[in-house]
């Protein structure tokens, strides 16, 4: 039986009470919220609620699940999320496999990457890319929030690397077994390279999921909105002119709190649902012994 030393086991014990600190200093927050969200409306406006709902009430997600607006709005976000998230990774992987060989396989490989860091580093302004979606005739379609930013350069540099960090006795051993490149990419270098994957395929679809200016800048219609955009334009500017009059009549019996909190705990649990299948990957890298000694 292994005894711990007495250092070892004071840095355990200050290791774990940080970490439940951290923890909680990120989860209680979301607790309030939660519990604010299925509280009544007087003791929310009284700050009686704390980490438990006070006079448990629905009405807040009744209202929710009774708005046209809402439920549409939502229904955009996930085409987008659906959509945007398979755009961005097909891109991502097809860009980074080849600019992550050295110059003797891609003699070009530099000039390449230069170019897509420069457009990390500067930007044509808000008028020109409006301007050039509009041209392209995309503006109030699902597609204006997808194509702009179709290639995430900082996802692209993120892959590039953790590819370049992988054994080269792979690519070369399904060179030799007659594999080209498109094999050795989706093949080889796909399955193993899973938890950076995995990380890009979240950071993504919280991306599209959290956007919400380029829908109020490219969406002539409230009811083309995503959730984001409807959000920031009804629960944070307070913008009733697209509400109905029963709705307005709703907003007035519950309250503003309650339904804040209740629209971001519908608007965050589908990324709560997705996480835990992504977990795995970014404990254990699965490249771990693939290549022997």
């Amino acid at each position: 039986m292994h005894v711990l030393s007495f250092g070892r086991r004071i840095f355990l014990t200050v290791n774990y009470t940080v970490l439940v600190l951290l923890a909680c200093s990120c989860l209680l927050p979301f607790i309030n919220v939660l519990a604010t969200s299925l509280s009544s409306s007087p003791a929310v406006n009284a700050g009686e609620v704390s980490l438990w709902p006070v006079d448990f009430s629905l009405a807040s997600y009744r209202y929710i699940v009774s708005n046209p607006a809402f439920v549409g709005s939502f229904g955009i976000t996930l085409e987008r999320v659906a959509l945007g998230t398979a755009v961005n990774m097909l891109l991502t992987i097809m860009l980074a496999y080849p600019l992550s060989k050295d110059n003797r396989s891609f003699r070009l490989r530099t000039v390449y990457v230069w170019v897509f860091v420069f457009t990390i580093l500067f930007h044509g302004g808000l008028i020109p890319w409006y301007m050039t979606i509009k041209m392209t005739h995309l503006l109030d379609t699902i597609w204006a929030l997808i194509l702009p930013g179709a290639v995430p350069v900082f996802n692209v540099i993120l892959l590039l690397n953790f590819f370049r960090s992988l054994p080269k006795e792979l690519e070369e051993s399904s060179f030799i077994d007659g594999a080209g490149h498109w094999t050795t990419m989706w093949k080889i270098y796909v399955p193993i390279s899973m938890p950076a994957i995995a990380t890009i395929l979240l950071f993504t679809m919280v991306g599209h999921w959290n956007s919400w200016f380029d829908g109020l800048i490219l969406m002539n219609s409230p009811k083309h909105y995503p959730l984001s955009s409807y959000l920031q334009t009804v629960i944070i500017q307070m913008d009733y002119s697209q509400l109905k009059q029963e709705d307005i009549d709703l907003l007035a019996v519950i309250s503003n709190r309650t339904t804040k909190a209740a629209q971001i705990i519908v608007g965050a649990l589908p990324i709560l649902i997705v996480y835990p299948f992504l977990q795995r990957y970014f404990v254990k890298g699965i490249v771990l012994g693939s290549v022997k000694e």
